[in-house]
């Protein structure tokens, strides 16, 4: 009966986020690492957020660069795994990415996205870019944000440069 109910939590847990946003991908930390050499060389000086954190992997790359990072994720039982994961060298935060600010300092936003989300993402993007005075970088994985013009992409990842919204 236990292992019934473990199952019950398990899918309601990654099959209600998914009605949220873009469903549990697991970034691999080889693209991980070699996205952010070739996209974006993360420094001491670079502010990551991870909307969509999942497992940690790319909170404990940029970690492992310098970089200040936040993971944001909506599922309870992936915080606790990149929580455990990342310990205390990246903050991992339980919010819907869709009502959050993002830090003042950020200089990069990490994300995986599908084609259902694109507007809205650009939309959230633009606003806090809007709200923050001034440009950052996002390097997406998956489908990208349509209508924005691309800086560069390797294999999967995506990067792009958001403006602060009109």
């Amino acid at each position: 009966m236990i292992l019934f109910w473990v199952f019950v939590v398990i899918v309601f847990a990654f099959g209600f986020v998914v009605l949220f946003g873009a469903p549990y991908v697991p970034s691999l930390r080889k693209e991980v690492r070699s996205a952010f050499k070739e996209l974006y060389p993360l420094g001491s000086k670079d502010v990551l957020v991870d909307l969509g954190s999942g497992d940690g992997v790319v909170l404990l790359e940029a970690a492992r660069r310098g970089a200040k990072a936040y993971g944001y994720e909506l599922n309870p039982l992936l915080v606790l795994v990149s929580k455990l994961r990342v310990g205390k060298r990246a903050t991992v935060r339980l919010v819907n990415m869709w009502n959050t600010k993002l830090p003042d300092d950020t200089t990069i936003v990490y994300m995986f996205s599908v084609t259902r989300d694109s507007k809205k993402s650009i939309r959230y993007l633009q606003a806090e870019a809007t709200r923050l005075g001034r440009p950052f970088s996002v390097m997406m994985l998956g489908a990208g944000l349509k209508g924005l013009p691309v800086r560069a992409s390797y294999r999967g990842h995506t990067l792009y440069e958001i403006e602060p919204g009109k």
